[in-house]
């Protein structure tokens, strides 16, 4: 018998924690909600979620050292996967309101308002998944659930060989918008797994699949 792959969801005061950790579970995982130093660190995967400010998001994290854990966590080439907000830090800023915060700065690029006549953007979405992506097995043409009026919306990261290319997804509203990454043992969503179904659980179960 297999052993489930152990998750720990980062525990420092998100909103959306109890939906990722039942979806998690579903998906495959034992998991735990902690910002303990060394359970995060003992875990086979790290999931950070994310909802509000970019700002908020980035002192929340902060009053649990998130940056640290998560940097430890990277340089060991240990498997950490973030959503929405929690994916958002991992670039270099976040513009709201004219202020710009400071983000973990995994990734170029700052975080800014989407251009689009409606947002926030909230319902389900197609995504442009590039060739090879592991995240999206199976599930490539499905649609998935986004909340948001904030994004990505230009990939600039160079990466020096021989470390692979990073699979890119993006998705439209308003203009294109960085969807997902798979960077390494860093990956991400823009949109809810949690809140997606079908699709959003079988997307978990990919990563899983990796840990």
């Amino acid at each position: 018998m297999t052993a489930r792959p152990s998750v720990v969801v980062l525990d420092y005061g998100s909103g959306n924690v109890h939906s990722a950790v039942k979806a998690l579970e579903l998906a495959g995982a034992d998991v735990e909600l902690t910002a303990d130093r060394g359970r995060v660190q003992a875990a086979d995967g790290l999931f950070v979620p994310g909802v509000g400010a970019f700002g908020a998001v980035m002192s929340a994290l902060e009053s649990v050292r998130g940056s640290e854990l998560i940097d430890r966590r990277l340089a060991g080439g240990r498997p950490v996967m973030g959503i929405c907000v929690g994916m958002q830090v991992f670039f270099e800023g976040g513009v709201e309101r004219g202020a710009t915060a400071g983000g973990l700065g995994e990734w170029p690029g700052i975080v800014d308002r989407l251009e689009a006549d409606i947002l926030p953007h909230m319902g389900w979405n197609t995504v442009d998944v590039p060739d090879g992506s592991v995240l999206f097995d199976g599930v490539a043409d499905e649609r998935f659930y986004f909340v948001h009026s904030f994004a990505a919306r230009s990939w600039t990261l160079d990466v020096i060989p021989p470390f692979p290319e990073p699979h890119v997804t993006w998705a439209d509203h308003g203009g294109r918008f960085v969807a997902a990454v798979e960077n390494g043992p860093l990956w991400a969503t823009q949109f809810h797994p949690e809140k997606s179904g079908r699709p959003g659980i079988r997307l978990l179960s990919n990563w899983l699949g990796t840990l």
